[in-house]
Order: structure tokens, then C-alpha cells, then sequence
């Protein structure tokens, strides 16, 4: 266990994200959270805009309110939206309080001001606690310049940002301050939003960090297994994981899609993130697993669907050049008619010589 902080909260390290479950039906999530509260986390995070993610978490909650701690978040900005915001979560939730309450997704120095503004998202917050509502103010995003400055206001109790071996910005000014201030640290996106090679390596990363709590997205009793497993068992990276864990950065950049999901729905119905995702598989292990380019034909509508709308980039936290790194996935994942010719005769041969040495 650890303390959140001055919020003296005391939560599981391994807390539940809440973005996966969106896509689990009722039954699928109440099995993650049930495998969840069994393996001892009493920590979740989720969001008014993560679907029906706060209904489902209802459930995290249960007949143990005191021993559970439940944050949530909005990205409204001023104080009427952002107290619709409360009552909606509370209703969701179905509970009388918050435990945390965060402003979500911060991303410029005009989006702070407004925040913290007469009429703004603060002054909602701060009534809503002095009701009883939400226990603790918390900020989130991807900018920790903007967390930073944030953080020095004095006014937020906890503050999550991505802590990963890619996204180390936030190990210069915004940890070091959080620390020093005795904010809770909440990190995100340890697996870089399932892209690396090995997650355990990711969450072992963030287990050695200064977070109090890392946030995992779980849409399996499976993963719940494997991702507890490494958390009871945490020890740091050795310099040979470390290595192989840079040299898995190394192969993303600094410029890859963290799938978090913010720039969906597309207007042309445009699966990005899963797009993005498969181009980046693709050129790392297309060589010998080069079948991924059928399943990319399967889903119907590819990258070539594209309208260059630009609405995903408005939405992305990342400030990604989404509709270039589009047209370059669906490059990478419709190579010319002669190459997969070459690939699939040399798979049938791969396979027919297999077949020769194991005739049963």
C-alpha cells in the first residue's frame, strides 16, 4: 500500500484503469473488477467521458464504499459545466461521494486561467467538496509544463501524468515539484498504451518511479492475473530489462499513438488507434508475421477513408500528426501485389517442409 499524498488516502499501488471497459459488456467488467477488488486494489480511476465506464465501476464500489476509493474526472472548464459534471458522476457511480475528482486533460496555460478563474471549473470543485461530494481535487494531462504550473497553485491534491521509459518529461520539473509539495502522483499509460513488448518491464518501470499509483487498463481476469503477479512479486529492472525495455522505445519514437482512444469516433468511422497500432506491428515484424496486412483489408474501413477532417488531431492529447501518420500505416500496411506474392509462397513452403519433417 502507499499514501496518496497529502490526501493520506492509502491505495494499492496497482490501481484499474477505467478506458478498457468500455468495451466489455456488463458481465466481461464486473468479472475484471470482481478479479481486480480479489487481488487486494482498492484504487480506480475513470472518467464522464469514458462511455459507461462509471456505471460499471459502480460495481468496484459495492457494499464496501469506506475501503474503496473511486476517482473520476472532466474536462469542463467553467463551473456550471463542471458541477453537471459531479452529479452526473455521482448518479453514474451511484454513491453519495468521490473520493477524487479530477480536472481532465489539461493542456495550455488559457485552459489553467480558466480553470482557476471566477466562474471556473475550480470554484464547481471547491463547493462540491464543501457539500460533501468529492473528498479531493485532483489535474490531469499529457503536458507536464502545464501539470507543473498547475501543481504550484497550491489548489490540487493529486496530479496524474504518463510515466513511462518513452514520455520522460515529466521526470525534469513536474515529479520532482509534486514530491516536494506532498501531491499525490498518479501515473498512466506504464505500458505506453499497449505497445511495448512486454508490459510487466512497463509496470516494473513505473513501480520503481516516484508514483504513488499506477493506473493499469484491464479488460481480462487474465491481464488482471499477470499484471497483480508482477506487482507482488515487484523487484527493479535489471540492466538487461532495462535494455531491452529502451531498446523497445528505441523502436517506437517519440512520435507513436499511445491508443487512448481521445480521438475517437471518427466521422468516416475510422478504427485509428487500432490502425496506427497495426502499422507500427507491421514494420517491426512483418518479416515473419506478415498476415497482419489481411486482417488491416478485413476491417473495412482503412486509413485510404480518410477525409483529412483534422478532428482527430484536435482531440489528441499528444498533438499528433494523425491524418500524415494514417496515410503512412495504410503505406505500410498495402505493400505492392508482388511482395505479399513472395511472402505467402515462402510461408506455403515454410509450412509444406514442416509438414514433411511431422507427417502426424
Amino acid at each position: 500500500m502507499a499514501r496518496l499524498g497529502r490526501t493520506n488516502l492509502e491505495v494499492y499501488r496497482l490501481g484499474l484503469g477505467g478506458i478498457p471497459l468500455i468495451k466489455l459488456s456488463h458481465d466481461q467488467a464486473g468479472a475484471v473488477i470482481e478479479a481486480a477488488l480479489a487481488g487486494s486494489i482498492n484504487f480506480a480511476d475513470t472518467a464522464e467521458g469514458y462511455g459507461d465506464s462509471e456505471e460499471k465501476l459502480s460495481r468496484f464500489l459495492g457494499h464496501h464504499r469506506e475501503s474503496r476509493i473511486i476517482a473520476t474526472k472532466s474536462p469542463e472548464r467553467g463551473a456550471p459545466g463542471m458541477a453537471r459534471a459531479i452529479d452526473q458522476s455521482l448518479r453514474r457511480l451511484a454513491t453519495d461521494y468521490i473520493d477524487l475528482y479530477q480536472v481532465h486533460s489539461l493542456k495550455t496555460a488559457e485552459q489553467l486561467d480558466r480553470v482557476l478563474a471566477p466562474g471556473g471549473a475550480l470554484e464547481a470543485l471547491k463547493q462540491a467538496q464543501q457539500d460533501g461530494k468529492v473528498r479531493f481535487i485532483g489535474v490531469t494531462g499529457h503536458r507536464p509544463s502545464i501539470l507543473a504550473a498547475a501543481v504550484k497553485t497550491g489548489h490540487f491534491d493529486t496530479v496524474m501524468t504518463a510515466i513511462n521509459i518513452v514520455d520522460r518529461e515529466s521526470e525534469q520539473e513536474l515529479l520532482p515539484l509534486a514530491r516536494r509539495m506532498d501531491i499525490g502522483i498518479i501515473a498512466m499509460k506504464p505500458v505506453c498504451g499497449g505497445t511495448l513488448d512486454d508490459p510487466r518491464l512497463g509496470i516494473s518501470f513505473c513501480l520503481d518511479s516516484v508514483a504513488d499509483a499506477v493506473l493499469v487498463g484491464m479488460k481480462s481476469t487474465a491481464e488482471v492475473e499477470s499484471n497483480l503477479e508482477t506487482a507482488r512479486n515487484f523487484r527493479p529492472l535489471t540492466e538487461a530489462e532495462r535494455d531491452e525495455l529502451l531498446e523497445n522505445a528505441s523502436q517506437l519514437g517519440g512520435t507513436f499513438c499511445r491508443r487512448c482512444e481521445y480521438c475517437q469516433p471518427c466521422p468516416e468511422g475510422i478504427n485509428i488507434p487500432k490502425i496506427l497500432w497495426m502499422a507500427n506491428y507491421h514494420r517491426r515484424y512483418a518479416s515473419r508475421d506478415p498476415w497482419i496486412e489481411d486482417e488491416y483489408r478485413a476491417l473495412g474501413v482503412t486509413a485510404a477513408d480518410c477525409q483529412e477532417c483534422g478532428e482527430c488531431e484536435e482531440k489528441c492529447p499528444y498533438d499528433l500528426p494523425i491524418r500524415e501518420m494514417l496515410q503512412e500505416a495504410g503505406n505500410e500496411l498495402t505493400p505492392p501485389a508482388t511482395l505479399m506474392v513472395k511472402r505467402k509462397l515462402k510461408f506455403m513452403a515454410k509450412k509444406m517442409m514442416r509438414s514433411k519433417k511431422d507427417p502426424g
